[in-house]
């Protein structure tokens, strides 16, 4: 059987983002740790970056959820479509997790989870 797999990977360009561009700051809460969720946006309104600015954490937590967030800008850019970073990382599990500000999402199983549901409700299938 033939496999339509090469071993050869494809190379994509990066998307850009404009350098004014619009975006959308969310104040939020997860298991009472307080955040600000910021979504930078291309013209047509889908999102090309991700940051989150904790308001009270230590480092190693800031650490981790700075690198999270540049990571999922890197890999919109590259083209990962938001349904797939939603499904990827939609009901990842560790602390903090618990009860949100945000009546959309009543519990959140992490702050990335906060974040993969959020883009879900606001950016997913609306091309």
């Amino acid at each position: 059987m033939q496999s339509t797999m090469t071993d050869t990977p494809t190379k994509h360009d990066r998307r850009m983002l404009p350098n004014t561009r619009n975006a959308v700051t969310h104040k939020f809460s997860v298991g009472g740790h307080e955040g600000y969720l910021t979504i930078g946006l291309y013209d047509d309104g889908s999102p090309g970056e991700v940051f989150i600015k904790m308001a009270k954490e230590g480092s190693t937590i800031k650490g981790m959820v700075q690198a999270y967030c540049r990571a999922l800008s890197l890999a919109l850019q590259y083209g990962l479509p938001v349904e797939e970073a939603v499904t990827r990382f939609k009901g990842m599990r560790f602390e903090p997790m618990g009860h949100t500000s945000n009546p959309e999402i009543p519990e959140a199983t992490s702050l990335v989870d906060y974040v993969a549901r959020y883009l879900d409700i606001h950016y997913a299938n609306k091309r």
